[in-house]
């Protein structure tokens, strides 16, 4: 069912709205509006201009957060706000203070390997870098050559030069090395040494001793400063796994302010008294549960320095009444289709009840069979309590009906020889109707089916249209008083004909056919008629007659239509015995028991629960949506949405 809903309006002293705030709102289920808008015909209203002291603070939590893996923040216990926002301030500086040591570290190791990796490649010199690079008479040029220019350098220039070239080290396609040239000579051996593609590289005057010695303290210093980077981090992860439980606390507190915060967006404050420029009085407006709204008030009349209004009008104001379902536990999920279609107006009939009521139902009849029924109810059963999903309790509930109609038709996994048929058996069911002939049985109970389906969706389309003040919709609508009338006159009319009762139904024939369609016909100046209207008629009367001569005969149409398309119901409960039997005769499953494939018989139901479950699943929806909301639901509601569980 709606939950009948309730307009509040909660007001008090300005400096007071945080305590309201935590006491009031965040324990009922309220769903705020925007004040300016809700009282817009007020005047003397402004908005709240407060920004939060501790939105930098929350912005700190957030960065810490990132600190922790899979942090669950949702904690239901507080502290003081000022508490919690030194402490994650106190962290914060502390965290920073030891990451500032990890970058000064991460900088000194990024130092010492770019000099490591430069002195690496000549660790075969052994002589004195420092030494190497202080001589004033002997130029030194430290680099490589390729493989293949080493090679001809050594054999046709080397010995013909006043230099001496010593080589380090190989290095995959490069040789590595260091040579030696008189000052004065310099420029004329450099550039035979460039002609050969010697790459130079500079070393800096910071190594001490011979490469191998300079690599080897290098390497000390780098192990150094990371055993130092890690005893940092296991500091900081020692700091934030002992401040863990404080810092949800924390972080929970100033999550949970800065929401209540925002709910100031929602508010409206009166303007300066001339006598009073000092006192401003806040305005929180929302929509609760009649329930709540009626708990929440008497729990405020205790507060002396807040006050609650309960606006009883809702034409008075300009958002609409939300809705909240509330329904059985068998029917709750079948508001997953309710969703989908759009939810009932608070001043609407809730459909879910009788949804779920003609789903299962529908589905049963359509798909029965015991054994399949006890699988897809089992099934549903199961991924319902590991998923938590509504669609899989819906197909539960389904596979109960379809247990049950399996017992009607005496059917279990295609088997019809199992148990006896409390029933019928649809594929074999067969009546003989008087003007027709024989027929199978299952289609005549489907026809019955869809009128009453159609009559019933007639009578709450008439209580809806009651429910908004709309009478004439109720009275003369083709859903109205006038097509129910109508209708059953018709269903009444061909079973009195098809039980040979030929003079009865002549006489409501001529009597109940005319007058409704009349009201049918004349509805829109009949309605203007009822409510007063200045103009009953439209001016274009001529179009008036040939217009509704039309649409009376579409629906006409469309009441035959609708009727038939529940043939389909029929169908498919003779569609999916067929198809079993299929599945048994290809199994051999009609002959000696010995010969039966039981793998072939288990793979056929296998395919006809997943194919025809589906398809008749998306059936039953159809038949609903287009059968029966059609006819007297709109789905025009918005959904409840509590401010503390967004």
């Amino acid at each position: 069912m709606v939950e009948q809903m309730k307009f509040l309006s909660i007001t008090g002293p300005k400096d007071d709205i945080d305590r309201v705030i935590e006491n009031y709102i965040m324990k009922y289920d309220i769903q705020l509006e925007n004040a300016l808008v809700e009282l817009k015909n007020v005047k003397g209203l402004q908005t709240f201009t407060e920004t939060t002291p501790y939105k930098d603070s929350f912005a700190t939590a957030l960065e810490l957060k990132k600190q922790y893996t899979d942090l669950d923040t949702s904690s239901s216990e507080y502290m003081d706000i000022k508490e919690a926002a030194e402490l994650v301030e106190r962290l914060a500086h502390e965290i920073k203070k030891q990451k500032q040591a990890i970058d000064k570290l991460n900088r000194k190791i990024e130092v010492a390997e770019d000099k490591l990796t430069q002195i690496e490649q000549f660790i075969g010199l052994n002589y004195d870098v420092s030494s190497i690079l202080h001589f004033k008479f002997i130029k030194y040029r430290f680099g490589r050559f390729t493989k293949d220019y080493y090679k001809k350098f050594m054999d046709y220039i080397h010995d013909d030069i006043d230099s001496i070239f010593y080589t380090c080290r190989e290095v995959g396609d490069y040789v590595w090395g260091v040579y030696f040239v008189p000052v004065t000579l310099s420029d004329r051996i450099d550039s035979i040494y460039s002609s050969m593609h010697f790459e130079r590289f500079f070393l800096s005057d910071e190594y001490q001793g011979t490469p191998q010695v300079a690599s080897d303290c290098l390497k000390d210093d780098i192990e150094k400063f990371t055993l130092a980077r890690d005893r940092i981090k296991r500091y900081i992860g020692d700091v934030l796994e002992k401040n863990k439980a404080d810092f949800i606390k924390a972080f929970s507190t100033l999550n949970r302010y800065i929401e209540n915060f925002d709910i100031r967006k929602m508010a409206a404050l009166t303007k300066h008294d001339s006598k009073n420029p000092h006192v401003l009085f806040y305005i929180l407006c929302g929509w609760m549960s009649a329930k709540d709204a009626d708990a929440l008030r008497a729990l405020i009349e205790k507060d002396k320095d807040t006050f609650c209004f309960v606006e009883e009008k809702h034409s008075n104001l300009f958002s609409i009444a939300p809705t909240k379902l509330k329904n059985f536990v068998l029917f709750k999920p079948f508001e997953l289709f309710i969703e989908m279609y759009g939810l009932p107006s608070h001043n609407e009939i809730d459909p879910t009840p009788i949804v779920s009521v003609f789903y299962a139902f529908l589905f049963g009849f359509m798909f029965g069979d015991l054994g399949q029924g006890a699988v897809l109810s089992i099934l549903g059963l199961i991924i319902s309590k590991w998923k938590k999903s509504r669609l899989a309790s819906i197909v539960s509930v389904c596979g109960i009906s379809s247990m049950i109609f399996g017992c009607l038709f005496g059917s279990v996994f295609g088997f019809e020889d199992v148990i006896p048929a409390l029933w019928l058996r649809p594929g074999e069911a067969m009546s003989d109707i008087p003007l027709i002939g024989r027929l199978n049985t299952v289609f005549i109970v489907a026809i019955g089916i869809g009128c009453a389906v159609i009559l019933f969706s007639m009578i709450l389309n008439i209580i809806n249209r009651v429910k908004s003040n709309e009478y004439g919709e109720a009275l003369f609508d083709t859903n109205g008083v006038a097509g129910i009338v109508f209708y059953g006159s018709a269903v009444t009319v061909a079973v009195l004909f098809l039980t040979q009762h030929i003079v009865l139904a002549s006489s409501i024939l001529i009597i109940m056919f005319v007058i409704p369609l009349l009201l049918i016909f004349f509805k829109e100046p009949l309605t203007h008629f009822l409510e007063k209207s200045a103009h009953i008629f439209p001016e274009e009367k001529g179009m008036f007659f040939v217009q509704g001569f039309f649409e009376l005969f579409e629906v006409l149409l469309s009441y035959f239509s609708n009727t038939l398309s529940f043939v389909r119901v029929g169908a498919f409960a003779i569609s999916h015995a067929a198809m079993m039997e299929v599945v048994l005769l290809l199994s051999g499953a009609t002959g000696d028991v010995a010969s039966i494939n039981w793998l072939g018989i288990i793979l056929g139901n296998i395919f006809v629960c997943g194919m025809e479950g589906l398809i008749v699943g998306i059936q039953v929806l159809r038949l609903e949506y287009y059968e029966l909301f059609s006819r007297f639901y709109k789905g025009l509601g918005r959904v409840f949405v509590p401010y503390n569980r967004k």
